[in-house]
């Protein structure tokens, strides 16, 4: 359930309702804005009468949250998360760019890849330290190498870093040096990883799994929400389906209807949702068309000699059309953003 508080309600008031609910085995998060404060509660429901707790101090109203996700729901915060990293934010209605190739090859390549996709529009850089593959015996990554040569790499460019994390024993090396941790498909049920993270003062991009719905998704956002960090960003990066023309299956219907039932910023990776580098910039276009927070996008200098993922990377002179591609989508968008943006508030 969610209590919101009185306006102009004093410190002294919100403790006495959070320790009350703590008392009862509740867990609290408090959301404190400007004008209101919301405290999202979550427990097994029948502990604590809501008609009680509503007529405590300081409560304006006590408010049920019908769906099993409770933190991520636009009940508990009907304001759009915006998560900052760095000079950039996330879910303020600007398309954030993030490019890069899908692995850390070696310094050089990467280096001259990082300066390629800062040229050509990027806002943040996306590389792969770690690679969980298939097959055992593909290349797996450089590890601690790679995460190096990141760091160097936003030296060079000042781009925020994102990279994938794949266990919880490479939490704290990865959050060394990166700026957005990033969960992979096929860890978006790992939920002591996801407990983890939670504890984690950098912000989670958590693509969804394989053949997740979207309530299992969001559950395992809850995951994170739960155990403390409000800095989740979902990345629907295709599912798996009968059809076979394509990588994955782009559900791009994902996007609007998260909008409607999260507060949280949802980005898009139209490379592994479709595999194939000639549906990257049209799937691009229109997820940032139906409102999508974000982009990631695989680009290599030389696709042909990747090390992975070459058939869906583009070249940065393509990434450099889609970009402005996309700013001018953007502001088309922009006026009705700003409307839409008013009547929120």
């Amino acid at each position: 359930m969610v209590v919101v508080m009185q306006k102009g309600v004093s410190q002294e008031q919100i403790n006495k309702v959070q320790k009350h609910l703590e008392a009862e085995g509740y867990s609290v998060h408090l959301s404190q804005g400007a004008k209101r404060t919301i405290m999202g509660v979550i427990g097994e429901p029948g502990k604590v009468d809501p008609q009680l707790l509503a007529s405590l101090p300081g409560v304006e109203k006590v408010v049920p949250i019908m769906q099993p996700f409770k933190l991520a729901s636009r009940d508990f915060k009907h304001q759009n998360t915006v998560i900052q990293v760095g000079s950039q934010t996330i879910g303020d209605g600007h398309v954030t760019l993030i490019a890069g190739p899908c692995a850390i090859e070696g310094r050089e390549n990467f280096l001259k890849a990082a300066l390629a996709v800062k040229d050509a529009g990027a806002e943040m850089l996306r590389g792969g330290a770690f690679k969980p593959r298939t097959s055992p015996y593909s290349f797996q990554g450089l590890g601690e190498k790679g995460l190096q040569i990141m760091a160097e790499a936003r030296e060079l460019t000042g781009l925020p870093l994102v990279t994938e994390v794949m266990d919880q024993k490479s939490i704290a090396m990865v959050a060394e040096y990166v700026d957005i941790i990033q969960v992979g498909a096929r860890n978006m049920q790992n939920f002591f990883l996801l407990r983890e993270l939670g504890q984690v003062n950098k912000p989670i991009l958590l693509k969804r799994g394989m053949s997740a719905t979207i309530e299992e998704w969001l559950m395992a956002a809850e995951y994170i929400l739960g155990s403390g960090n409000p800095n989740v960003i979902l990345c629907e990066r295709g599912i798996r389906t009968f059809e076979t023309y394509t990588r994955n299956t782009l559900d791009l219907s994902a996007v609007p209807l998260l909008k409607q039932l999260t507060h949280l910023p949802v980005i898009v990776d139209p490379s592994h949702g479709t595999g194939k580098r000639e549906l990257v910039e049209p799937m691009s276009l229109a997820a940032a068309a139906c409102g999508a927070d974000g982009l990631m996008i695989e680009v290599h200098p030389n696709p042909s000699q990747a090390w992975s993922d070459g058939p869906q990377s583009l070249i940065p002179a393509d990434f450099a059309r889609l970009s402005k591609k996309v700013r001018q989508l953007e502001s088309l968008a922009a006026p009705e953003a700003e409307d839409e943006s008013r009547e929120r508030s």
